[in-house]
């Protein structure tokens, strides 16, 4: 299932031309404040109506207006079969867990003319690890539990799309620890595709299969997360400071010193202890500060990660930085050295290195569950 996004509209002092195809899974919004971000989410709502624009999710058209629509659509947001998670859980306060989780439940089985499924309700639940919180009130809940509880509130209406206007924003970085978890399970264990806005890399690294980068109310870049966050000519986009790449692996011990193994496409990975099984798979960003690049294998370091690589590109910037794309094994991997370095080690495409990274410069909140591969 598919979103096809094609907005204009004109606030004073900004305008805002976006077109963009979100494909099945996650895909974010990312961007400074400002960007415009929430405003398309609120106009695929139906919140907003825009001046011009087609909005389709899987072939269904949920808005057609301005030139070029003959019969102009404009389906009004109860009509959408949409679910939305704003900063805040908007729980209703007099009710319990249980009663606002069934008020999903009600809407979904009210507009399809069908009882309730309790099995559904008892999944959702199970998912998002709220069952001890049914009898509670909202004012009993955490900033995170009650994210949680409204993420399953969504999802029990049974929307054809969830959308996400920064759902961690108003959280400390405590609850967005306990939370991102739920996010990744939601992300792999369902099929209801997610638009989710955020100007967090950490929260998009760990989440997004697809990246649409927006700045003043523009798409800028779009696409597989991996390819976009592995960008070297993306990183001005994305913030220097921001820059890094997602890698895929497989856990495969944890050894006693509390250095947790990962087999990667390259080799294999020592970082801090890490929560999980051998056999799970996991999503690890590496930010490109963190790479150190050597023509040879270097010996006698700290660092416990060398891996084998092939310079794939070189994107030089205005300040004193170049950002090195290298190609290990299956995966891309962003590297930031200063021109002074990148011309000592005679950088260029095709050329063998290696990728140096310290096992401590990966930090837990980097690294994430993967989708597994047989995943929905």
């Amino acid at each position: 299932m598919s979103l096809s996004v094609q907005l204009r509209h004109a606030f004073p002092g900004f305008a805002l031309d976006v077109d963009f195809t979100a494909p099945p899974g996650v895909t974010a919004l990312f961007g400074r404040s400002g960007s415009g971000k929430s405003t398309v989410v609120n106009a695929v709502a139906g919140l907003l109506r825009p001046q011009a624009g087609r909005i389709a999710l899987d072939g269904r058209v949920l808005c057609h207006i301005g030139p070029g629509a003959d019969r102009p659509v404009w389906q009004p947001p109860h009509r959408r079969h949409l679910g939305y998670v704003f900063q805040e859980g908007r729980l209703f306060p007099h009710l319990t867990v249980r009663q606002n989780l069934r008020y999903g439940r009600w809407f979904a089985a009210r507009r399809e003319a069908a009882r309730p499924d309790r099995a559904e309700f008892a999944h959702v639940v199970e998912m998002l690890g709220i069952g001890a919180l049914l009898e509670r009130r909202p004012l009993a809940l955490s900033g995170g539990e009650k994210q949680r509880v409204a993420i399953g509130r969504a999802l029990l209406c049974r929307p054809g799309l969830l959308l996400m206007d920064e759902p961690l924003a108003a959280l400390d970085e405590a609850r967005k620890a306990e939370i991102l978890p739920y996010l990744e399970r939601l992300r792999d264990d369902t099929v209801v595709p997610i638009l989710f806005v955020s100007h967090a890399m950490s929260e998009v690294a760990r989440l997004a299969t697809t990246v649409v980068v927006m700045d003043a109310g523009r798409v800028l870049r779009a696409g597989a997360a991996t390819e976009i966050l592995s960008d070297p000519a993306a990183v001005p986009l994305l913030g220097v400071r921001e820059a890094g790449s997602l890698l895929t692996g497989r856990l495969l011990t944890h050894h006693d010193d509390g250095l947790t193994e990962v087999q990667i496409s390259a080799g294999r990975l020592l970082l801090p202890h890490l929560p999980g099984a051998p056999g799970t798979r996991m999503r690890i960003r590496i930010e490109a500060q963190d790479v150190i690049l050597s023509r040879t294998r270097p010996e006698g370091l700290s660092a416990l990660n060398i891996l084998p690589a092939t310079v794939s590109a070189l994107h030089v910037g205005q300040g004193p930085g170049v950002t090195v794309q290298l190609r290990a094994g299956e995966d891309l991997i962003l590297a930031r050295v200063t021109r002074r370095s990148a011309t000592a080690l005679g950088l260029q495409p095709g050329m063998s290195c290696f990728g140096v990274i310290k096992s401590v410069s990966v930090a837990q909140g980097d690294v994430g569950l993967a989708a597994a591969e047989n995943a929905p």
